[in-house]
């Protein structure tokens, strides 16, 4: 009996190459197309583990337009893997439109496990993870202000991405909007040689990265919720 048509959805490291599992590394040697969001950044991490597959582009700009074609691929018997530059495909980057043209075509759709720039951010930042929401990247202009105040009361952690250029811009308007002493913690560079770790209120981390010369890298920003108190100031024993 042939192998089912599959849609895999292969999780990529968010930096140290070594972050990627044994599963993916077999599945992306055996399928027929590697969907990838920037083929020369994936291009670097197959030729790491000597994987010679064929490399398709898909990303944002060309997602649409591609869908058909890898459709009728897949319904042709082709199996396909899909990757991201970094981390699970679909959060924060490519991936829903096809997922949901696959599961529209009755054509299997396997997420693997793995990687993904969120979850070790919440987990080290020390704040409540019982409970929590994913805003992804804030609108970068329209909608901004509207998004944050939003969110003023939500009482769960909240998780933001953040790209280096707004990352002031974003610490300034958090202030503004849930006050200076609301807690955060500032996840740069997950995995990487200068990975860094801040967690403080927003008037400090805001005055530890004006302080800085540069700012470089990908930011994961976890905002504590409205109920958030924390124990320092609370606990007397």
């Amino acid at each position: 009996m042939s192998k089912e048509t599959t849609l895999y959805v292969i999780p990529t490291p968010i930096g140290n190459l070594e972050d990627i599992t044994l599963r993916a590394l077999r599945l992306l040697r055996e399928v027929d197309v590697i969907l990838a969001e920037d083929t020369r950044t994936t291009g670097r991490l197959l030729k790491h583990y000597e994987i010679t597959q064929k490399m398709q582009s898909y990303h944002i700009h060309n997602e649409h337009k591609a869908l058909a074609g890898i459709i009728a691929k897949m319904q042709a018997g082709q199996q396909v893997a899909l990757v991201s530059d970094a981390g699970t495909p679909a959060i924060s980057d490519p991936g829903f439109l096809l997922v949901r043209a696959c599961r529209e075509a009755n054509i299997r759709v396997e997420c693997l496990p793995g990687a993904t720039a969120f979850v070790p951010a919440l987990v080290q930042s020390g704040l409540p993870n019982d409970s929590f929401v994913f805003e992804g990247f804030l609108p970068p202009k329209k909608g901004r202000q509207t998004k944050l105040n939003s969110l003023r009361h939500e009482t769960r952690t909240m998780v933001f991405y953040e790209s280096p250029h707004r990352l002031l811009k974003s610490l300034a308007q958090f202030k503004e909007v849930f006050g200076e002493d609301r807690y955060i913690s500032v996840s740069r560079e997950i995995s990487k040689l200068h990975e860094e770790y801040i967690t403080a209120s927003l008037a400090e981390v805001e005055q530890y990265f004006l302080n800085k010369p540069s700012i470089k890298g990908e930011f994961v920003l976890v905002l504590s919720g409205s109920s958030y108190t924390p124990r320092s100031l609370t606990d007397q024993s």
